[in-house]
């Protein structure tokens, strides 16, 4: 190795390693940024915002459910269906603002956790915690992982593996089970 060389290669090892500490603080940051996300979601709550905040279990009856909600929320929520891509106006919802149950009105994502995954549905890299539960669904033979609000059972939608980083998850909401509360 040549003098010029090498002092090219003492000149830049600085930087280098400073590239790849910012890459390891950005990693650090995103994922204490989604912590944030969790810890303080209610800062995006409307004053007076009609939404409840218990996650003491509700029980309607069927019937009930019935006079509450449109046919297409009945058959999401309660029967566990699934709206057709693209369809629904949350997909490109893009204000502040909080997504609860169209069921219940428990929040259970904000627009800081929303990402567009192109796939037609609103989705999320994390939940409000506490607010949502998970069972294995084997519908399409293949186990998924279904979720629903923790206090009116209310099917939302199923949660994947492959979202951004630093969760890599896609909590992928039927837009007809949410009810969005600007800001």
């Amino acid at each position: 190795m040549d003098r010029r060389t090498f002092l090219e290669a003492v000149a830049f090892t600085p930087l280098v390693l400073s590239g790849c500490d910012s890459k390891a603080r950005s990693a650090a940051a995103s994922a204490q940024e989604v912590e944030a996300m969790r810890r303080d979601w209610k800062a995006l709550l409307a004053p007076g915002a009609d939404v409840t905040l218990s996650t003491l279990p509700l029980q309607r009856s069927e019937a009930e459910w019935q006079k509450i909600l449109s046919p297409a929320r009945f058959e999401v929520l309660r029967e566990e269906g699934t709206e057709r891509a693209f369809t629904s106006p949350l997909d490109k919802e893009k204000r502040p603002g909080v997504h609860a149950c169209a069921g219940c009105g428990l929040p259970l994502f904000t627009s800081r956790m929303k990402y567009d995954s192109g796939t037609g549905w609103p989705s999320f890299i994390t939940h409000i915690p506490g607010h949502l539960g998970t069972k294995q669904d084997y519908k399409l033979v293949l186990p998924r992982t279904e979720y629903h609000c923790i206090r009116c059972g209310g099917h939302q939608g199923h949660v994947f593996d492959d979202g951004p980083p630093p969760t890599h998850e896609r909590w992928c909401n039927n837009g007809v089970a949410l009810r969005f509360i600007p800001a």
